[in-house]
């Protein structure tokens, strides 16, 4: 897609950072949060949404952000952990800036890049997103899994997810607006930063391992979250259980149609148990899958209908000269 004209201004930016348990982490991030922007001689204002930590990470931020008074944070603290999409979406909320720089806490998601994307929005991009180019520090199963996982939404989905892409990107305050304006509860904000459209374009660079402490992400975790992608954006899986009875049904009535014609041909044999029992237990298996991909999609739409609001805020703490702005 082109780009809209280009901007010659220098934007407030706002660095949205959701995290759970990094307290590690935090120091180093706003330390390198602060050379990288300050280079780039911007206005920006950092924005730290505690998603239910159980160590001293909300305390290590605030005493973080107290040291240095004159930067402008906002730091929201909710009252348990609601997942990372709901803390992200919190960040997004509370900022103000003309551009919104959402990042990882762990540095894998490199400030230094904040400048490049800059000059792409400059150029008149609204989004500009980094593919990870190489995935250093994690091992062969989470890089396959990955690989293979966007791939497969690529495949299932009519919305085109940039693959090897995460929440790090650059975004125009028009996308930003748009995106708060989606209301579903199970957000897959990938599919979400995609779906929304305007002018995107990608930069390439290689992660780097994890700062410091350990990532809280599991593989069952992360189970639950491609299914939240796939059911927020593909029926491929119902689509598919459709197709599949209407082909089981067609066999079963030309198998019913050979049986009548062999048993007025050739009379009636003795059925055998094994053949028997192994049709049994495949259509029952088949049901059952598809009453567990009927009820993935039907247990969402229940969190939908339920409208409980997609966080809570236990406490929000702001320093720094007042911003004017969208909130």
């Amino acid at each position: 897609m082109q780009p809209s004209p280009a901007r010659h201004h220098s934007p407030l930016l706002s660095a949205v950072v959701p995290f759970l348990n990094e307290a590690a982490n935090l120091p180093p991030l706003i330390s390198c949060l602060e050379l990288q922007l300050g280079e780039l001689g911007l206005a920006w204002e950092l924005v730290l949404v505690d998603d239910g930590s159980t160590d001293s990470s909300l305390a290590v931020a605030r005493r973080e952000l107290e040291r240095r008074p004159g930067l402008r944070a906002t730091v929201l603290s909710l009252s348990r952990n609601f997942g990372k999409e709901a803390a992200l979406t919190a960040g997004l909320e509370a900022s103000r800036g003309e551009v919104v720089v959402p990042l990882d806490a762990d540095l894998q998601d490199p400030p230094e890049l904040i400048g490049p994307m800059l000059e792409q929005w400059r150029q008149g991009f609204d989004v500009v997103y980094a593919v990870r180019r190489q995935r250093a520090g994690e091992s062969r199963t989470k890089r396959l899994t990955a690989f293979s996982f966007y791939r497969l939404m690529g495949r299932l989905s009519s919305t085109s997810i940039p693959p090897d892409t995460g929440d790090f990107r650059l975004m125009d305050r028009c996308v930003v607006e748009a995106l708060l304006q989606l209301p579903e509860r199970s957000r897959f904000m990938k599919g979400l930063f995609a779906w929304v459209g305007f002018r995107q374009t990608a930069i390439t660079y290689n992660r780097e391992p994890r700062h410091g402490g350990r990532s809280t992400w599991n593989y069952w975790k992360l189970w639950n979250f491609a299914l939240d992608g796939i059911t927020s954006f593909s029926r491929v899986p119902l689509q598919v259980l459709s197709g599949g009875g209407v082909v089981i049904a067609l066999l079963a009535l030309l198998y019913g149609a050979w049986m009548v014609l062999r048993t007025l041909l050739f009379g009636i044999d003795l059925p055998g148990y094994a053949s028997l029992i192994t049709a049994v237990l495949f259509l029952g298996g088949l049901q059952l899958i598809g009453l567990g991909v009927l009820g993935e999609y039907l247990g969402r739409v229940f969190e939908e209908v339920k409208g409980r609001p997609l966080y809570l805020v236990r406490e929000r703490w702001q320093q720094g000269p007042a911003l004017e702005g969208p909130r």
